[in-house]
This record gives C-alpha cells, structure tokens and sequence, in this order.
C-alpha cells in the first residue's frame, strides 16, 4: 500500500510537471490563450520584413502593445504588408505614428516598433502607418562590409 501511495504522489509530481513546461513553452513562443483579438487592426509596408512573422510582437517603448496577425506581399508594388491587431486600451496612436521592424538581441526575434508622433489626430481601426523603416539584415550588412572593405 505504501509503494502504491509513493507511486501516486510521483505521478501527479510528474503531471504537474509537464503541464508546468507546457505552460511555459507556450508563454515563451507567443502562443498563450489571448484575449481572442480585442482591439483593431492597423497596416504598414515595408521594403523588407527580414524574418518577421505572424504573432511577432508590437511594442511602444516596449511594452507589448499588439501581435502582428499577418505578412503578405502587395503583388503591385513589390513591399511586404504587415497586418497588426493593436489592443482597444491603445486608442490613442497619432497620425504621424512611425513603425520599425526591431531585432531583440543580435540574433534574436523581429518584431515591430511604434513610435508615437505629436500629430492631433489618431489612427482608426483599418488605418495604414505611413512612416515604417525596414529591418535591418545582418547577412546584407556583413556583405556591404565584406566587399566596401577592399
């Protein structure tokens, strides 16, 4: 009866466990039970997104402020569109608001940036931000400086 009991309490150890990983993996890689798209959508194009994908994060000033929901190609003008899901607390966004595809780190994560500009108006739901800078492509700068040094 004793082994059954130690049996049991290691079971429920290891449950606890797994799900803890699970938790964590999953608040890690973005994946985690959201709000189920609270707020509205804004788009920006960029020349290059470099690895930007969808659930990246949107910051300001670094506070995760939305998701970005999509990345697709504008198949007239050859620039990449990123569609973002900004929360409904941030209503607030200027017209003359800047986005920035960022990198966490040397290697790490893109994601996108805004800026907040000193216009009076604000940006609607379905808005595009006019003022984006690309990402920066760390194999693209090796080269210019690979082949600039000669």
């Amino acid at each position: 009866m004793r082994a059954r009991n130690i049996e049991l309490a290691v079971g429920i150890f290891m449950l606890i466990g797994v799900l803890a990983f699970v938790y964590l993996a999953m608040r890690v890689s973005g994946l985690a039970m959201d709000d189920g798209g609270s707020g509205y959508t804004l788009y920006a194009r960029f020349e290059n997104v470099g690895s930007l994908k969808s659930r990246s994060k949107v910051t300001i000033a670094g506070v995760v402020v939305g998701r970005v929901v999509n990345v697709h190609l504008d198949r007239e003008d050859f620039v990449a569109v990123v569609e973002m899901e900004i929360s409904a607390k941030v209503d607030n966004l200027t017209s003359d608001t800047s986005a920035s595809i960022m990198t966490a780190g040397v290697l790490g994560e893109q994601y996108v940036a805004l800026e907040l500009g000193a216009e009076e108006d604000f940006l609607q739901a379905g808005d595009e931000i006019e003022d984006t800078l690309s990402a920066l492509v760390l194999e693209e700068l090796i080269g210019k400086f690979l082949f600039n040094a000669k």
